[in-house]
């Protein structure tokens, strides 16, 4: 966690965009000046209530819990698909997007040469630990001001904090950081490992998952999506009976949805990609790189930069920012205001695949990823004759059923730490596409501004190993 902003900010902050800033203070000195001057002292001006600032007795309430609640959920959306996130960026890192545009931090991350004072990734951790630390708040609010909600609520703040905290891992370098706060102060996180940081995520996801006790649609909703999440850490963990164990019963079509709006965040795949043209769907990027872009998968559906079925989603430029091509559009969220599913029954399913496949039961798999495969229209896939390539089937599956949800990075780091795979044969290798080479880079660094944190070893990396 940025060490001295983001806390603060969780505690005190309600509006962070700066017009709101710019019109409460000018309403404030107007208001002063219909008074007249000659009517204040000249110390009174330093005495008006900036209405920026929330107090936490201002939230002491259950009306006060609720909105916390509330900011917590539009904090996870821009946590990740209404914002630069972990799932864009990590999919920059990894082979679903490469970069089209001129911004030196968005091309080191697709080149896999990372700095830790990149700009893009420090947004992304600061509204990471913004919706984690939101979450825990008002799960400690509801509790305390709201005990009588229904459980799923609060079970919902849980899934919020195991959700951030499985992500962060699966993206960064050995040594994350989780600070929090106590009494209105904050409380310095120590660095932790990469199991650790699982096994924090997994406490997160049990705690909600007790709280649950509802057959409601937003108990099922709640349920489900802190039972994918727990078995997506437990996968990471390599615990796959486990994995599978945890999402028994999520139905194939449940979604966990972030939603979009005009007025709130808009879609940032539309919003970089279809719009801006700074993201291109990647098409075997770095000779290891999944074809998403020419693989005609219903999965992954892509239109070329101006040509006709782009221009039915009125995408009519024909390159890139950089005036670059082949311009690749995604076409699975055709508008800024398309909802999308952070979790879902069709990664429980993946899940179960997997867990088949490494308890040598290569013939369930296959039957699960094929029932899968029949929800999208797709024909079965065949046996693919060995162990290495049953692996290989399968994360194909993983990357165009979950293409643009985050978990291409988990999955190429978990190819090299449980599969016993080199880094050059999983992740975009040999020349770049701008010039250059790839770099090795496997993990993301921690960023610059943690080592605002004065515990020892925080903001740098333990290691930088898978």
């Amino acid at each position: 966690m940025h060490g001295y902003s983001t806390t603060r900010d969780i505690l005190t902050r309600a509006f962070s965009n700066r017009r709101l800033r710019r019109a409460a203070a000018a309403a404030a000195t107007a208001a002063m000046a219909s008074l007249g001057f000659g009517a204040c002292a000249p110390s009174e001006f330093l005495e008006v209530t900036d209405p920026d600032i929330i107090n936490p007795s201002d939230v002491a309430s259950p009306a006060g819990a609720n909105a916390i609640r509330l900011g917590a959920i539009a904090r996870l959306n821009s946590a990740t698909t209404g914002g630069e996130s972990l799932l864009l960026l990590g999919g920059l890192f990894a082979d679903e997007w490469n970069n089209g545009d001129s911004f030196i931090a968005r091309q080191e991350i697709d080149q896999r040469t990372i700095t830790p004072q990149n700009n893009f990734l420090t947004d992304a951790n600061r509204a990471l630990h913004r919706a984690r630390l939101s979450a825990a708040q008002a799960a400690q609010l509801l509790k305390q001001y709201n005990p009588t909600a229904p459980g799923w609520q609060s079970a919902e703040m849980y899934f919020v904090q195991a959700y951030a905290e499985n992500l962060a891992a699966e993206h960064y370098c050995s040594g994350l950081i989780f600070s929090s706060v106590a009494d209105g102060a904050e409380v310095f996180g120590k660095p932790l490992t990469t199991a650790e940081a699982f096994a924090q995520a997994l406490a997160h996801a049990d705690s909600g998952l007790a709280l649950v006790t509802g057959n409601t649609a937003d108990d099922v909703r709640v349920r489900n999506a802190l039972r994918v999440t727990r078995g997506r850490i437990l996968l990471n963990t390599n615990r796959p009976a486990d994995a599978a164990t945890a999402v028994n019963g999520v139905a194939t079509n449940f979604q966990y949805l972030m939603y979009h709006s005009l007025v709130t965040n808009v879609n940032q795949y539309w919003n970089f990609n279809n719009l801006a043209g700074r993201y291109s769907v990647s098409t075997g990027e770095g000779t290891n790189g999944m074809n998403f872009a020419t693989a005609n998968d219903p999965r992954v559906p892509v239109c070329v930069g101006g040509d006709a079925t782009c221009r039915t989603i009125n995408v009519t430029k024909a390159t890139r920012d950089d005036l670059t091509s082949p311009y690749y559009v995604q076409r699975l969220w055709t508008t800024q205001e398309s909802s999308v599913a952070i979790a879902s029954g069709a990664e429980a399913r993946l899940i179960e695949a997997e867990a088949q496949l490494r308890a040598g039961n290569p013939n369930g798999a296959l039957a699960t990823l094929n029932t899968l495969r029949g929800s999208y229209s797709l024909g079965p896939l065949s046996d693919a004759g060995t162990e290495a390539a049953r692996v290989d089937q399968l994360f194909r599956e993983r990357a165009f059923t979950l293409f643009g949800r985050g978990t291409r990075t988990g999955d190429l780091r978990r190819l090299i730490r449980q599969y016993s795979r080199a880094a050059n044969s999983v992740f975009p290798t040999g020349a770049w596409h701008k010039g250059g080479n790839y770099g090795v880079d496997v993990t993301l660094p921690m960023p610059l501004a943690e080592q605002n944190n004065p515990n020892a070893g925080a903001g740098v990396c333990i290691d930088r190993n898978a």
